[in-house]
């Protein structure tokens, strides 16, 4: 079974920094295309960012860029998320998800595996 878990989300001040981490467990995350995306209360979930499974690819969506980098450890079999100058439209769960040899999809539906997801919130 793959499990994704995340953590590193918490409340922080606005303009401020966190980094969100994805773990992997069951499977290495080495061949997989990893995605973020986060979903605020009443709102639809949306793309953040991904990475193909070779890391030869990033995306992210034009709410983060310049903000959010992404980046993948395999030796650690994590995925970072960090997050710089947040806003206070950044504020939602964000997940992690996978895709076996992907490319670094931008929809949800690409993804077969989902973490539970880590709150982020922030103060004005």
């Amino acid at each position: 079974q793959v499990q994704r878990v995340e953590s590193g989300g918490g409340l922080v001040q606005c303009w401020g920094s966190l980094r969100l981490s994805c773990a992997g467990s069951g499977r290495s995350l080495a061949n997989y295309a990893m995605g973020w995306f986060r979903q605020a209360t009443g709102k639809e979930r949306e793309f953040v960012a991904s990475i193909s499974w070779n890391g030869g690819r990033t995306y992210y969506s034009e709410s983060v860029k310049g903000r959010f980098t992404h980046s993948r450890a395999n030796a650690k079999n994590t995925l970072y998320l960090q997050m710089n100058s947040l806003k206070p439209e950044d504020p939602a769960v964000y997940s992690c998800a996978s895709q076996f040899l992907g490319g670094g999809a931008t929809t949800s539906a690409a993804y077969a595996d989902w973490g539970q997801g880590t709150q982020v919130t922030v103060s004005s």
